[in-house]
């Protein structure tokens, strides 16, 4: 099994040993999967120390903290009508079933003594900042994956800890000493490994998975836990007999590469306990946005253009507010039934304007089917950014 740290520092039971012989400033390579001859060969660094934090409950959580009477009592943020979505629940809620992206009728049906709390937003991006203010008193090596989450690479802090756990601790302390807030963390050698730790004992959890225990931590791991996996692709796994880290470490590249393509090489490196992926501190923004759920379901093609249309220039303004630019649009359908379909196309130049960002949702929306119960929801989204320069230039290729 591999060790967890809970509140008391304990590990399954065991005596806590040092790190100091895993997490070192001394250079370390390990190769943790034996190699075949047909198998490309990896070195696997396990130099640097990584935190994954994720902040519980987030919305709920603070929602609690400002609020005292909702303390210890079920709580969803979001919309409580009938069309409404569960934003964060509090683990209270969570404990009923209830959780994020669940419509509010759902959720009431499981926890009739549900309490709805419209979200605060700029509340919540402001105690976020908070939080990140903190983490940057270790490292200014922050990425932040989401308003409550982020990856700190702490190989080398400003406070010169030498082990990441330690750094990990006193993070978490410091969010519930100056903000009323619990944390998660995770601290391992790379990105993956770290965020897959950061959820092995939620709420309030601190998992470290050392370098020499990787392997035998990844061979326990369920398949679809892996980053990138979500509930299609661990469907494939299964048909494939996939259901483990360990299963996955026997399945040969080439195969994985047929199956998958080139995500396959990253579950190929994942198995092996593989990431060489930067903490990237400036965040590149990778697409920019806007969806609509509607009161009223749309019934037919003609209303979903109409919809498109005012889609289309709200996105335009935010895509210049942003100053982003990008070639890909990409289409969000919700039915009634809350099943969802994405369509995307990429353009020969950057979709900037209303016209042409209608021109393309246009064109997507050919190939989707407009049921007779009709549509929920509705989304456009730019991505595939370029540089400012080549815009300016027109067409790209």
């Amino acid at each position: 099994m591999p060790y967890k740290h809970g509140k008391e520092g304990m590990v399954h039971g065991r005596m806590r040993t040092s790190l100091r012989h895993v997490f070192s400033k001394r250079p370390q390579t390990l190769n943790l999967c034996p190699m075949i001859a047909s198998e490309p060969v990896l070195l696997n660094d396990t130099n640097r120390k990584i935190i994954h934090i994720d902040m519980d409950a987030f919305f709920a959580s603070i929602e609690q903290r400002d609020h005292p009477e909702l303390r210890g009592r079920p709580v969803a943020v979001g919309h409580a009508d009938s069309r409404g979505v569960v934003a964060t629940a509090s683990y209270e809620a969570r404990a009923f079933g209830v959780k994020s992206a669940m419509p509010s009728a759902r959720a009431r049906m499981l926890c009739p003594d549900l309490v709805f709390i419209e979200g605060r937003m700029s509340v919540y991006k402001a105690v976020g900042e908070e939080v990140r203010g903190i983490f940057r008193r270790y490292t200014d090596l922050v990425e932040p994956v989401s308003i409550d989450e982020a990856y700190l690479d702490v190989t080398q802090n400003k406070l010169g800890l030498e082990l990441g756990v330690e750094v990990a601790k006193r993070i978490k302390a410091d969010i519930r000493r100056e903000l009323h807030l619990v944390a998660s963390a995770g601290v391992s050698y790379n990105k993956f490994l770290a965020k897959v730790a950061s959820d092995w004992r939620k709420p309030d959890g601190l998992c470290t998975i050392h370098p020499l225990r990787a392997r035998r931590f990844i061979e326990q791991l369920p398949v679809k836990a892996f980053w990138g996996v979500g509930p299609v692709t661990a469907e494939k796994f299964e048909k494939l007999g996939v259901k483990t880290g360990a299963d996955l470490l026997k399945m040969p590249f080439s195969e994985l590469v047929a199956q998958f393509g080139q995500a396959g090489v990253v579950y190929y490196k994942f198995a092996r306990g593989i990431d060489d992926r930067p903490v990237q501190p400036a965040h590149e923004r990778k697409s920019v946005g806007c969806e609509t759920t509607y009161e009223v379901d749309l019934p037919d093609r003609a209303f979903v253009l109409e919809e498109l249309g005012r889609l289309a220039q709200t996105l335009e303004e935010r895509l210049r507010r942003s100053r982003f630019v990008g070639t890909t649009l990409t289409l969000k359908v919700r039915y009634y039934n809350f099943k969802t379909v994405t369509r995307s196309m990429t353009a020969a130049v950057p979709l900037t304007e209303k016209a042409a960002i209608m021109r393309a949702a246009a064109a997507l929306l050919t190939d989707v089917d407009i049921p007779a119960r009709g549509v929920r929801l509705l989304g456009l989204s730019v991505s595939s950014p370029v540089q400012q320069k080549d815009a300016r230039q027109g067409e790209l290729f």
